[in-house]
């Protein structure tokens, strides 16, 4: 990753802070974009961009041109930025299903949308998405969850193929992440069988590097340890 300039969404979040501290450990700059407000001094390497609302077509491209800008290109986009809801359907608010969609798909599309010509420009442009094996097969309360996460997997897909030897485009699908809030919401589930956000941030990096240029297309699941 030494070199590259990526661009972090929802990088104030717990797998996005250990994704930005691991491409930055590998030499990439990086650029985080949040919702929330910047608490990450700026530094030669790094720079915060905060308060963004990445459903806004509009702020996702400011955030996302002032980031290239910043640093004179954009080689990689890593859509972290999300959200969750465990809600039955019968008894469930039709508005989570809206912010379920604006919170999961619309994230990634507008930055995608607003990072792709600078990606192609790169010449090696990648984006990696987070879309979650729970969608693959969706249980009792992750209805609106689910079928927003289904929808970042086929958003991969499409730009996937639409950018096919411009930009690779793939998906990593988590099962569990093992963090301190969802240790807290499920305190007598095996922890050991959750994956890390280190071994995750891992495969993302893998997948954001030279070394993948053949991979594009793919919804990548992830375990956690065996």
């Amino acid at each position: 990753m030494d070199g590259k300039v990526i661009v972090v969404t929802g990088a104030s979040g717990a797998l996005g802070k250990v994704v930005a501290a691991s491409a930055l450990a590998q030499g990439a700059r990086v650029a985080g974009v949040d919702h929330a407000a910047s608490q990450v001094a700026a530094t030669p390497d790094r720079i915060e961009l905060g308060g963004v609302d990445l459903t806004d077509a509009a702020q996702a491209r400011k955030a996302i041109d002032a980031a290239a800008s910043h640093f004179g290109k954009l080689d990689a986009l890593i859509n972290i930025a999300g959200g969750f809801a465990f809600e039955a359907i019968a008894e469930g608010d039709p508005k989570t299903w809206q912010r379920m969609y604006a919170l999961n798909v619309l994230t990634a599309l507008n930055a995608s949308r607003s990072a792709i010509p600078h990606l192609v420009a790169s010449g090696a442009g990648r984006i990696v998405n987070v879309g979650a094996m729970g969608a693959l097969q969706a249980g009792s309360g992750m209805g609106a969850y689910a079928a927003s996460k289904a929808g970042v997997h086929r958003l991969t897909e499409a730009l996937a193929a639409e950018w096919r030897g411009q930009i690779t485009v793939n998906a990593v699908l988590p099962s569990i992440i093992d963090t301190a809030a969802n240790r807290a919401s499920m305190p007598n589930a095996d922890f050991g069988k959750w994956v890390t956000p280190k071994e995750l941030a891992n495969v993302i990096l893998f997948l954001a590097s030279d070394a993948a240029s053949a991979v594009t297309g793919a919804l990548l699941p992830v375990s956690g340890r065996v």
